[in-house]
């Protein structure tokens, strides 16, 4: 984002700039030469002449643009506000002593900013006026060989004084160039705004400030306080201590709100878009451990995490591992002692519960994270969380979410991706006319997986052609009873509108508010019945020389043979020997008779009294053996029985 040709007014530019470094090495001294203003505001700060709090200050550029300066501690004891400062910043000012040059904050710092992903900044080299040329040498080679294979590596090293002013004019001119490099917060998207302060301003009420994370925001908008779960108005924007309609991404913010008091409020809290973010105690993450770390981080074990401006107590859980070596990087989730709020793909730090020392970090990948149960969901987990790692559009997001949960809503969708309804309907209608997903339009399930869709689609096409065969009368059936079929259950509202998609598609019709297959005409009433006759005809006329099935099938060519000679077997009608021959009951019963006055019964004398042949005779004798009817002893028969089941 570069500067307007031209234009030389003062105004507002959606940059945050912090600073990092060791206690005392002049950081508030080089704001206050840079901004005249000073940082050190409690009593204690100019007592001890060291900066225990985060101080907020706006510099103004030669070219107009003015930008938000956030100092941070640099002692070790305040490195959970350092935290809470550089969380929101877009590019560092990274400052080293040139009496003292490189120190253990000005490398803690170094690597919390790398955790947290700062891509730009400039190196700062304070005190230069105290010290020789060859001290300065020094000085300079040790910072290259600290910054060497991170972030600042190959950025401008400037040597200045506050006191002075030497290079500070360079320094400015070097800082217009940095804002050309970096690219501003998104200013779309729900706001999102963690709170550093909070405080009581007379005529006002309660005041909130913070850095604008995500999104805008208006005057006598509702918001909503989480963790907390306030509604509260906003009464009025404050920007660099002027009054604004509107605060963007990217600015730090001083916010008057009503419907929530001071005391309910601390820092932790999040200033943000009503129901869109929720408070979650499971973060699904992307976790680095330090290579300067000393020893591994154990599944479990306790640290205290810093994200935004919240600093809990948290609780590993590796998915794949026991334990993660220095210098490693895994997916992981961090299970709070309390609710927290956060955004996704949001930098956080962890450090060891006690000795306090920073130790790792990385990114948030899903605020929502769930405790996956079994080595397989375990390993499906954690595909899960690299497909979100991967992600870089919302609509892969969004199709990814709705693949692991097979239905949504729209609302519920807007919670995941954490945007507005509006943007998550817009993107909802873009991939359904993509066809990438099916868009409902129902209460309770507003959007389908494809692939849910398309199994559910072919399941139903299988469950009514079953359906038609037993019942071939029938129109179909309710689309209700239909549902219940299937194996995954929906809300009635859902089934109906699933079922009107696939009418419209021309794979079902609806007679009468019963569902079939589009091209199914049920058969007439009695139908089956006269058919039924006309084969007990014909395999009356066949006698002991029986047709098969397919030879019946070929001769009545009717849809409807299978269903007509499956009634007359329920009903023992017709009898079916091997080899798929058809004999009626009424020309079994003869053959019994005939058996009953042969002496020898064998296949040769059946044949013989039949006048038919073996390939017809054999398959009856067997049927009757498997009737009860009779027994073979070697090549004879004996009849057993004369009645027939």
């Amino acid at each position: 984002m570069s500067v307007p040709e031209g234009r030389n007014k003062v105004f507002e530019f959606p940059i945050i700039l912090g600073t990092a470094g060791h206690i005392d090495h002049g950081k508030t001294t080089l704001i206050k030469a840079l901004t005249g203003v000073d940082c050190d505001r409690l009593a204690e700060e100019k007592k001890r002449g060291i900066t225990i709090e985060l101080g907020f200050a706006p510099l103004v550029l030669p070219d107009g643009r003015t930008v938000s300066v956030v100092d941070v501690p640099g002692h070790e004891k305040f490195i959970r506000q350092m935290v809470a400062g550089a969380a929101g910043i877009d590019a560092v000012i990274f400052v080293v002593a040139a009496d003292e040059g490189v120190k253990a904050q000005t490398k803690e710092h170094l690597e919390i900013l790398q955790l947290l992903g700062v891509k730009e900044g400039i190196v700062v080299v304070t005190k230069s006026d105290l010290v020789d040329e060859e001290l300065l040498e020094l000085a300079l080679e040790e910072i290259k060989d600290e910054i060497r294979g991170t972030f600042l590596e190959g950025k401008p090293i400037l040597c200045v004084s506050a006191i002075s002013g030497k290079g500070l004019d360079a320094l400015l001119k070097e800082i217009q160039a940095l804002l050309d490099r970096v690219k501003p917060k998104s200013t779309e998207g729900a706001f999102f705004l963690p709170i550093d302060r909070a405080f009581q301003i007379k005529g006002v009420g309660t005041v909130v400030t913070g850095t604008a994370y995500r999104g805008t925001v208006d005057k006598n908008t509702q918001l909503e306080v989480l963790p907390l779960g306030r509604e509260a108005l906003v009464k009025s924007i404050q920007v660099h201590e002027r009054s604004v309609p509107k605060a963007i991404a990217g600015q730090r913010v001083a916010i008057g709100l009503s419907g929530v008091s001071v005391d309910d409020l601390s820092r932790g809290d999040v200033l943000c878009e009503k129901e869109i973010f929720l408070p979650t105690r499971c973060l699904d993450v992307s976790l680095e451990l330090l290579p300067s770390n000393k020893t591994p981080l154990r599944h479990w074990q306790r640290v205290r995490l810093h994200t935004g401006t919240s600093d809990v107590i948290a609780r590993v859980s590796f998915l794949d591992r026991t334990s993660l070596s220095p210098g490693e990087r895994c997916y992981a989730q961090l299970l709070t002692e309390e609710e927290i709020v956060a955004t996704e793909r949001q930098p956080f730090i962890i450090r060891f519960y006690s000795p306090l020392r920073t130790i790792g970090g990385g990114k948030v990948l899903y605020p929502y994270g769930e405790k996956p149960r079994g080595k397989k969901g375990r390993s499906e987990y954690i595909h899960f969380m690299s497909k979100i790692d991967s992600c870089t559009l919302p609509s892969e997001l969004l199709l990814l979410h709705l693949k692991k949960n097979k239905w949504s809503t729209v609302r519920n969708l807007s919670i995941k991706l954490q945007q507005k309804h509006d943007y998550t309907k817009n993107l909802i209608d873009v991939l359904a006319k993509e066809k990438r997903l099916i868009a409902l339009d129902a209460p309770d399930i507003e959007v389908l997986d494809i692939e849910v869709y398309e199994g559910l689609k072919d399941e139903i096409v299988r469950i009514l052609k079953e359906y038609h065969e037993m019942e071939p009368e029938s129109n179909g059936l309710p689309y209700e009873l239909l549902f219940q079929r299937t194996s995954l259950r929906f809300p009635l509202r859902a089934a109906r509108k699933i079922t009107d998609k696939l009418i419209e598609e021309g794979i079902l019709k609806e007679t009468s508010g019963k569902v079939s297959i589009v091209d199914f005409e049920p058969v007439k009433e009695g139908k089956i019945n006269e058919l039924g006759a006309q084969i007990m005809e014909f395999c009356a006329k066949q006698g002991v020389n029986m047709a098969t099935i397919e030879e019946i099938k070929k001769i009545f060519k009717d849809s409807q043979v299978d269903r007509a000679l499956s009634m007359l077997k329920d009903t023992n009608k017709i009898f079916i020997a091997s080899g798929g021959y058809v004999v009626d009951v009424n020309t079994l019963r003869k053959v019994i008779n005939l058996l009953d006055g042969l002496g020898d019964i064998t296949v040769g004398s059946v044949r013989d009294a039949t006048g038919s042949s073996r390939k017809y005779i054999l398959p009856l004798l067997e049927l009757l053996d498997s009737l009860g009817i009779t027994r073979r002893v070697q090549d004879k028969r004996i009849l057993k029985r004369r009645d027939l089941p």
